[in-house]
C-alpha cells in the first residue's frame, strides 16, 4: 500500500481504517468476480472502437475521417476489417473467459471457439448492411421530416440504435456472451433506446424520435413495424422456481407481426401477439391479443 502524508496521521490513519474495511471478506466478497486466471476483462474502450470501425465499414463516407474514394475503398475497407476481426476475437476471448465457470487460465477451446465466432459474426455484415439500409429507407418513408434515407443514416438516433442492435443481436445468436449487451448499452446510454440483443427484429423497422423505447430479450417483430417514443415491449409476470429465483429463458414478450404500428406511451406486457397491420394508439396498456388490422384508441378500443 502506498504510503500516506506523514504530517497528517489522522488522514494516514483514517484511510489506512477504509481500506482495512474495503478489503474485508464481507465487503469484498460482494464484488470481487474471480476472472481465469491471466484473463483482462472485456473493455467497454475497445468495443467502441470496433463499433466506430463497422460504421465506417457499413456505412462508408458517413462515418470516419478520411475521405472516402472509390478506387482505394477496397484496400481501405480490407486493412479496416482485419483490425476489427483482431480486436474483436480478443474481446469475445475475454466474454468467454469472464463467463468461464472453471475459472482457469485461458485455454486453447475457449481460443478457437473465439476465433470461430469472430469470423462467423465478420461473414454477416453484408447482410446487416442490408438490413440497415432498409431500416434508413424506412425511416425516411416513415417521416415526412427526413429529406433522405442518408440523412437518417447520418442523423436518426433509431439508425445508432439499429446499427447496434444488428451487431449485437447477430453476436448473441452466436451465443457470444457479455459482449452483445455491452454494444447494446452504449446505444442505450447514447439514444435513450433500449433494446435486448435477443430481440428479432424483421426488415425495414424504424423508431421515430426513439426516447424511453424499450424492447425486451424475446420480442418477435415483423417486417415494416412503426414504434415512437415511450413505448415498451416488455414482460407481463416473472415466473420464479420453487426457491425463488428467476426462470431465464422462456419467451415472455410481445410478437409484433408485420406492418404493425405503436404510438407513443404505449405499454404492450407479455408474451401477446399485435396482429398484422395492426395500429396501437397512444399511451394505451395492452396485455391481451390484439386482432390484425384492429386500431386500438383510448375512445375505441379493438375497433
Amino acid at each position: 500500500m502506498d504510503k500516506f502524508d506523514s504530517t497528517q496521521p489522522a488522514a494516514h490513519r483514517c484511510l489506512d481504517r477504509v481500506v482495512e474495511r474495503l478489503c474485508h471478506p464481507d465487503s469484498l466478497n460482494a464484488v470481487w468476480h474471480n476472472s481465469a486466471e491471466g484473463a483482462a476483462m472485456p473493455s467497454r474502450d475497445e468495443l467502441r472502437e470496433i463499433m466506430n470501425r463497422l460504421a465506417v465499414a457499413i456505412f462508408p463516407g458517413y462515418f470516419g475521417q478520411a475521405q472516402v474514394r472509390l478506387d482505394s475503398l477496397r484496400y481501405h475497407l480490407a486493412a479496416n476489417l482485419d483490425s476489427v476481426y483482431q480486436k474483436l476475437r480478443e474481446q469475445i476471448l475475454r466474454g468467454f473467459c469472464f463467463t468461464c465457470e472453471k475459472q482457469h487460465a485461458v485455454c486453447a477451446p475457449r481460443d478457437s471457439q473465439s476465433k470461430n465466432a469472430a469470423l462467423a459474426f465478420m461473414d454477416t455484415l453484408p447482410e446487416i448492411r442490408r438490413l440497415l439500409a432498409g431500416d434508413a429507407r424506412a425511416a425516411y418513408e416513415g417521416d415526412p421530416a427526413a429529406q433522405s434515407p442518408e440523412e437518417a443514416v447520418f442523423c436518426y438516433p433509431s439508425l445508432r440504435a439499429m446499427l447496434h442492435h444488428r451487431i449485437a443481436h447477430e453476436l448473441h445468436t452466436l451465443d457470444v456472451p457479455m459482449i452483445p449487451r455491452m454494444i447494446s448499452e452504449m446505444a442505450h446510454a447514447h439514444t435513450g433506446i433500449d433494446i435486448h440483443p435477443g430481440a428479432a427484429i424483421g426488415e425495414e423497422f424504424f423508431i421515430d424520435h426513439g426516447t424511453g423505447v424499450v424492447i425486451g430479450e424475446t420480442c418477435v417483430i415483423g417486417q415494416n413495424c412503426r414504434l415512437y417514443q415511450g413505448v415498451t415491449l416488455g414482460a407481463l409476470s416473472f415466473p420464479k422456481k420453487p426457491d425463488g429465483t428467476l426462470i431465464k429463458g422462456i419467451s415472455r414478450h410481445p410478437i409484433l407481426e408485420d406492418n404493425v404500428t405503436i404510438y407513443a406511451g404505449a405499454t404492450i406486457l407479455g408474451r401477446v401477439t399485435i396482429g398484422r397491420g395492426a395500429v396501437v394508439g397512444g399511451n394505451m396498456w395492452i396485455t391481451e391479443d390484439v386482432p390484425a388490422g384492429a386500431r386500438i384508441s383510448q375512445e375505441k378500443p379493438y375497433a
